[in-house]
């Protein structure tokens, strides 16, 4: 660690600033993932490559894209979010240099290359790492593998004539159980460790890589703002510059020097903004509020009352002397009607067996018998003893229209 910052240092940002930048970057992965894996189910033949490479695709634009950051604003689009920057670590640290000459003391220790290149490893390369890491013990080494299968799931030694790329494998699978969980402990304990000493004012680094590295975290100030200001100043046109036309805007030199930056620079309020608006879908989705607020709308729409529908008629209650017209029904169905069985005066009995309902279950017209008596009767055309019938099956009991579903289509009620 480095030595203590002095009390009066007001550039110094606060823990809970840095807690919170680290929270917003880690909060971009998971938000743009999801909104890929939305796009692939409707456009799988063009991104399905991308999903499945997603980590890869991740790094290689986190790295375009804080590349420009750092190289433009001194930091992250993250930090700059939160008006953080990064600054090259200085053997010694003046605080009246920095009161009476800013704009020197930020001179010198802004990033340079090689500085630019070791930040872009801490906020991209270590997070890629991580990563494939997790990924890697949770697969192939242990993890939620081992709590499903077994802590001896991926213990069987490969056959001595295997091929060296198999053993060799094996042995690695085996290294990174047993090393694996003790690095990521040690990894998270030293970032509390930096975090505490870093609160305390005992280190001017919140965490171990940043120290390793040399790049420590400072807030923007006004000569900062100043810098960037001098820096986005469009300069002057030469005489005799060729005005911009349509052409031109789409050559390489306009693309990547003025088009490209801008575009970058609008991440730093567009991506952050749409995070807020996913947490807050996501917060709406799963809230209470949310239901409480539907279910005070629907109660405050006025419904007019469900109207009755009554059950099919029976079929006439002398079946034996009943007329049916052949113009209405022909003789397959006046068949069916006479083996139907009537309704009886009891509501609580069953038509079928005409004994107090056990069980009771409704068919698709209304009605409601004991579920072994209708359950026959739909399945096979069976009633009581009487043997098995090919018109009533799969027929009402009372009413003899066709049952949708068969025995699927009955519904136990539970009274």
């Amino acid at each position: 660690m480095d030595a203590p910052a002095p009390a009066s240092d007001a550039n110094k940002p606060s823990l809970f600033e840095l807690l919170s930048e680290s929270q917003l970057r880690e909060l971009l992965e998971p938000s743009l993932r999801y909104v890929l894996a939305l796009a692939t189910q409707r456009h799988p033949r063009y991104l399905i490559r991308i999903l499945n490479r997603w980590d890869e695709a991740y790094a290689l634009l986190m790295l375009l894209v804080e590349r420009h950051y750092l190289s433009r604003w001194g930091g992250s689009f993250t930090e700059n979010f939160y008006g953080l920057k990064r600054e090259r670590a200085t053997g010694i640290d003046v605080p009246r240099a920095r009161q009476h000459a800013p704009d020197l003391v930020a001179g010198s220790a802004k990033l340079g290359r090689r500085e630019v290149w070791r930040s872009l490893f801490v906020i991209v390369g270590v997070p890629y790492l991580k990563r494939k890491l997790d990924d890697a013990y949770e697969i192939h080494a242990g993890g939620a593998a081992a709590n499903v299968l077994g802590a001896n799931f991926a213990a069987d030694e490969p056959s001595p004539d295997a091929p060296f790329k198999e053993k060799a494998l094996f042995r690695l699978k085996a290294l990174l159980r047993a090393v694996y969980p003790s690095l990521n402990a040690a990894y998270y304990f030293s970032i509390l460790a930096f975090n505490l000493a870093f609160l305390f004012d005992r280190s001017h680094y919140h965490t171990p890589i940043d120290w390793l590295v040399g790049v420590r975290m400072r807030r923007l100030t006004a000569a900062d703002h100043r810098a960037f200001e001098a820096a986005a100043t469009p300069k002057r046109k030469r005489a005799g510059a060729a005005p911009f036309t349509a052409a031109s805007l789409l050559s390489p030199t306009i693309l990547s020097r003025i088009i490209l930056p801008k575009l970058l620079d609008s991440l730093k309020v567009l991506l952050p903004t749409s995070i807020f608006f996913l947490k807050f879908l996501e917060w709406w989705h799963a809230s209470d509020f949310a239901r409480q607020l539907s279910a005070k709308t629907a109660a405050s729409i006025e419904l007019p009352p469900p109207v009755s529908i009554k059950p099919p008629p029976p079929p006439p209650a002398d079946r034996d002397e009943a007329v049916f017209d052949d113009d209405e029904e022909d003789e397959a169905m006046a068949a069916v009607r006479r083996k139907l069985v009537a309704i009886p005066a009891d509501s609580g009995l069953c038509a079928i067996c005409t004994r107090e309902i056990t069980n009771p279950t409704a068919v698709q017209t209304g009605y409601v018998f004991c579920y072994p008596c209708v359950f026959r009767w739909v399945a096979d055309g069976a009633q009581g003893a009487v043997e098995e019938d090919e018109d009533r099956k799969g027929r009402c009991p009372v009413t003899g229209v066709r049952l949708l579903g068969g025995t699927e289509g009955l519904r136990r009620l539970m009274i």
